[in-house]
């Protein structure tokens, strides 16, 4: 079933997708704030409550605003009673500056940035996921700033 979408004349399948369920995967994998996103635009794109009821999930608890933000529009666009979600303040995920932490203190005293940000990646992709999604373009001036700021030993 398809009906117009007032906001942007856009063409809303109401049906649920045949790829649903990867979709579903998708919108909820933890380490992939772009895999997220995707799944949230193409959800979008199909106006039922299988899809709202996840549009509204990454709406209230995705840790990356680009994914929240998404989310807001593609609900407000299915006529949804929504409200902007704000930017998150402070740390994104619990215990973070701990496992920065600790992730700076199991590298070589001399260790460089870059050693650093490999070590987080591989060990944490999560939380490096999340911040570059989060960050965007800053990411890196954040990360080196939050690395040269962590206590040394």
């Amino acid at each position: 079933m398809k009906e117009m979408n007032g906001l942007d004349n856009q063409e809303v399948v109401t049906d649920v997708p045949s790829n649903y369920e990867e979709l579903k995967s998708s919108a909820n994998r933890s380490a992939n704030w772009r895999e997220r996103l995707n799944a949230v635009e193409e959800l979008g794109n199909w106006k039922n409550q299988k899809s709202i009821d996840i549009l509204l999930h990454r709406l209230n608890t995705d840790a990356v605003h680009q994914v929240r933000e998404a989310a807001y529009h593609k609900l407000r666009a299915f006529g949804e009673d929504v409200q902007m979600p704000e930017r998150r303040k402070g740390e994104l995920m619990k215990d973070v500056s701990k496992v920065l932490l600790r992730i700076k203190k199991s590298l070589p005293r001399d260790h460089k940035y870059e050693d650093f940000k490999d070590k987080l990646k591989k060990m944490r992709i999560d939380i490096y996921d999340t911040y570059e999604g989060d960050k965007g373009d800053e990411f890196d001036s954040w990360l080196q700033q939050t690395w040269s700021s962590l206590l040394r030993r």
